[in-house]
């Protein structure tokens, strides 16, 4: 037997995946875990949890994979504003209550058992103990990703706890190490990221070469 064959026996054996059916389902993939807050007709708050969300781009913007039959979807096209939430660990609970299907009557008393603060510059709440802020205001709705739709927002204020703020004084290792962050596994497991490593850039490498 060659090296060839040796690297050959070493390959993994490929799946083809139903097509019928999301990819996303079938296999385990890596997601921040955020919660977006909306304001209600009757002017109450609500929030949801997402996790296909994400920077749009090098700038302040922000977006996620909503759908237009969510009472999220529906507030940020009447109000043009919304909020997020990065929870710390210890919130995961209080994510999964935003999570709860709403009512016949379209409310979630769920909500009120999560404690929030008000948004500075726009009309919403955040929620309490995480530790990132975002504040947006609509910036584009993108529709016809089956039923799916991409909403992006303008991030007009962003708040962050001061202990995760990244310094020059401080290793980013330790830092993360002493304030561990949330992943979602989707479709429906989640992970505790405390340990991390320094990517291995190459020489010369600029933000611009990152895959985008």
């Amino acid at each position: 037997m060659n090296d060839m064959d040796d690297m050959d026996d070493q390959k993994p054996m490929l799946t083809s995946l139903n097509l019928e059916f999301p990819v996303w389902e079938q296999t385990y993939t890596v997601h921040p875990l955020v919660i977006v807050g909306t304001i209600e007709p009757d002017d109450s708050p609500d929030f949801a949890p997402k996790h296909l969300a994400f920077p749009m781009g090098w700038q302040n913007y922000f977006g996620f994979v909503c759908t237009p039959a969510h009472g999220t979807y529906q507030n940020i096209k009447r109000t043009k504003e919304f909020t997020v939430t990065y929870p710390k660990p210890d919130q995961v609970l209080q994510v999964s209550l935003t999570a709860t299907p709403r009512c016949d009557d379209n409310t979630k008393p769920e909500i009120k058992a999560i404690s929030k603060f008000p948004a500075l510059d726009v009309h919403g709440y955040l929620v309490e103990d995480g530790y990132l802020f975002l504040e947006c205001r609509l910036h584009k709705i993108i529709d016809g990703f089956g039923e799916n739709s991409i909403i992006i927002g303008e991030i007009v204020q962003a708040r962050a706890d001061t202990d995760v703020v990244r310094t020059p004084s401080h290793d980013d290792n330790e830092t993360i190490f002493q304030h561990p962050q949330i992943a979602f596994i989707a479709p429906n497991r989640f992970a505790i990221i405390d340990e991390t490593q320094a990517f291995p850039f190459p020489a010369n490498f600029k933000k611009t070469d990152l895959p985008e």
